[in-house]
Order: structure tokens, then sequence, then C-alpha cells
């Protein structure tokens, strides 16, 4: 009787059609949620998404109004995703519920393993242990975040505010000047793109649209900027413009230094690790070996 040809090869094949499956999903999530979500903010700016169904939303404990739901919606704001706050409170408790779902899947494969399609189930479980780490701090990484971009954002209006006050007191008015700043941007270029596309359809109703956009302080204090220059370009305003440049200027060298000291708290932790390890390898057998003699000596 001939021995049964081995079928690893099959088991091989379940997991890396698994892994693409996998990845092809989250890819056409994110791309819905992010890439989809902007298209539609542009084609109707001022309109509101639609809201998910009432009953699922109580189901799950989502608040739609409240001062959290205005927090998250300020924090995801200030991150650049074009979400609700409802909406990423739904999508991130049915993640949860699939992550303990997928973890209990993994404890019952333990046992049973083609549940998981010969998968090992403790991968599985410290998997969905870590994502649920990973979102339930979802927090701490959405405010890492908006710092980054917080911080990306001044440097670009920094830049553009320097370029107009380098067009003091030029003839151009105010959009052909703005135009001349579009090379300097780059996070926030589509939304500085849309600002000189909606220019002449309504100019306070585009600046509006630019700093909610962005959603950030330094946004607001800039689009309140060019609302003033667009009503009177004196020099009075552009006085104003160079004490904005200081403000931010002054925001990027605190953002330079306290990124210093966290460089340097990480080397230091960092430097600590050889020395550690020396103790280990040098002094501590000797430690080991005073502490034999004093208990030979006792």
């Amino acid at each position: 009787m001939k021995p049964l040809p081995s079928l690893e090869w099959i088991y091989w094949l379940l997991h890396g059609l698994l892994l693409v499956l996998g990845f092809l999903a989250a890819y056409f999530f994110m791309a819905s949620v992010f890439v989809g979500g902007r298209r539609r903010l542009r084609m109707n700016p001022g309109s509101e998404p639609r809201q998910p169904p009432v009953l699922l939303l109580r189901l799950l404990r989502v608040a739609v109004h409240g001062p959290k739901a205005e927090e998250r919606r300020q924090l995801l704001l200030g991150c650049g995703i074009p979400m609700n706050a409802y909406s990423y409170e739904l999508w991130k408790r049915i993640a949860i519920l699939l992550l303990l779902l997928a973890g209990f899947v993994g404890w019952l494969s333990l046992q049973r393993p083609y549940l998981t399609l010969y998968i090992p189930g403790v991968y599985i479980m410290a998997a969905a242990f870590l994502l649920l780490l990973l979102i339930y701090f979802d927090r701490l990484l959405l405010e890492a975040i908006q710092r980054q971009r917080s911080h990306r954002i001044v440097n670009e209006i920094y830049a553009i505010s320097t370029q107009l006050l380098y067009y003091t007191g030029s003839q151009m008015n105010l959009h052909s000047k703005l135009s001349r700043c579009l090379p300097y941007t780059r996070t926030i270029r589509k939304e500085f793109h849309l600002l000189l596309n909606e220019w002449y359809h309504d100019a306070d109703r585009a600046v509006t649209l630019f700093k909610n956009r962005l959603g950030t302080d330094e946004a607001h204090s800039f689009a309140e900027t060019i609302r003033s220059l667009r009503h009177n370009e004196s020099s009075a305003y552009y006085e104003l413009l160079r004490q904005r440049i200081a403000d931010y200027k002054e925001r990027i060298d605190l953002y330079k230094e306290s990124k210093k000291e966290t460089t340097s708290y990480v080397l230091f932790v960092l430097a600590g690790i050889p020395i550690l390890n020396t103790f280990r390898l040098f002094i501590y057998p000797w430690v080991q070996e005073g502490q034999k003699l004093f208990q030979t000596l006792q």
C-alpha cells in the first residue's frame, strides 16, 4: 500500500491565500474610508455624510452627540481623517467584536485546528491581543498623528506666509499671490488647491472650508489672516502677517527643542543597555562568587 502524499503544501497555500485576502480586504477598506471620503468631500464639501442606522448605534452604545463625540471629531479632523466621530466609534467597536471572536476561535483551534485552517491558534490569539491593545490606545496614536501633522502644517504655513510677505506692495491680487505659493505646499496641497479653485465662487466660504478641512489652530489663524488681507491689503495687515510669522517660527523652534529632548532621553536609555549587559557579563559573576565565599565562611 502506497503512503499518502503529504498535504503540507495545501496548508501553506491556504495560509498564503488567507494572507492575500486579508491584505486586499484591509487595502480596500482603507481606500473606501480615506480616499473615498476625500473624494466625497471634494465633490460636495458642505454636505453631511450619511449616518449609520440608529438601531446599530444604540446597540453598540455609540454616542452621536455630546462632549466626547465633539472631542473625538476634533481629534479626527486634526489628524486629517475625513470621518465622523460616530462612524469611527462604530467601526472601532465592530473591530473589537471581530477581534474578540477571532481570539475565541483561536482558543478553540487549540483543540480543533481545522477551525483556523491549521493556522496555529496561539498566533491568532497573539495577533488579536496586539490589535486589541492598539485599538484600546488609539487615542494616543491619534494624538501623535495630530502632533506630527500639525507640525508639518505649521512649516508649510510658515513658508506660505513668508512668501506672501515677500509680495508686500505688489500690484497682484491676493489670489495670484496665493497661487504663487502653491509650490511651497505638500501636506496641505489638496486643501490649498481647493481654496484657490473655490476662491472666485465665494472667497469667504472658501477660506472657511479651508480651515475646517485642516482642523488645526494654525490653519484657523492663517485663514483669518487671509480673510483680513482679502478685505484690505494695507501695510497694517501685512504687519499682522509678520507677527504671525514670528509666532509660527517660535512654534517650530519649540517643536525642535522638544524633539531634541526626546531624542536625548531615548539615547540615554539606549546607552544604558550596554552598561547593564557589561554588569551582567563581568561584574555579576564576581558578586555571585563573593556571596558564595561569605556563605562558606559563615
